[in-house]
């Protein structure tokens, strides 16, 4: 695969939101379909912009300058042409993913989740799943320990499933920017 030259490019200082320099800058890219396929840094999206492969979508207002260019900071990007993706690897379930698919929200009394419990105990041959794992307070998870919710005479409040598509890349993300939304829900 052939690296496309970018060139020397420098963010404005006028910025519509804090950054912090550090920080490194993500785009999310969408295939031609506008179906989302990864997160790529700012360095592979000027490439695919620069070499016309993707065009921006969304952008923060902040410009890239170089001595012959100003191009805006993507946000979202989108491929020109459609690549066929064959096999999509999902996403374990993990504390951090769980929490985030059910909005650190407890499954069983709607507070401030922190744990993860397993609906149907895996003391009991439940398996680690995303249909058997729900987030949870420690005061619940604690108070049901390993026992079935029918035991306890409980319902969940959600309905757990695995993500999938646009919401799978949502729970691998540590902090989605507010302009993919759009397009991660729209196929989730």
């Amino acid at each position: 695969m052939r690296s496309t030259y970018v060139p020397a490019l420098q963010v404005d200082s006028q910025s519509t939101e804090d950054h912090h320099p550090a920080t490194p800058r993500r785009s999310l890219l969408l295939n031609a379909s506008r179906e989302p396929l990864c997160i790529v840094t700012l360095h592979r999206a000027v490439s695919l912009i620069l070499s016309g492969k993707a065009v921006v979508l969304e952008s923060d207002g902040r410009y890239l300058h170089s001595a012959a260019l100003a191009l805006p900071v993507p946000q979202v990007l989108c491929l020109t042409r459609y690549v066929h993706v064959p096999f999509r690897a999902s996403v374990p379930p993990t504390r951090r993913t769980v929490l985030q698919r059910d909005g650190f929200r407890c499954g069983y009394c709607a507070g401030q989740a922190d744990t993860v419990d397993h609906i149907h105990p895996r003391s009991r041959g439940g398996p680690h799943e995303w249909t058997n794992v729900v987030a949870a307070c420690a005061r619940c998870n604690h108070h049901k320990a390993d026992r079935l919710l029918s035991e306890l005479g409980w319902q969940l409040l959600v309905t757990p499933t695995a993500p999938r598509g646009g919401s799978a890349l949502l729970a691998a993300t540590v902090r989605p920017h507010p302009s993919w939304h759009q397009y991660l829900e729209s196929v989730a």
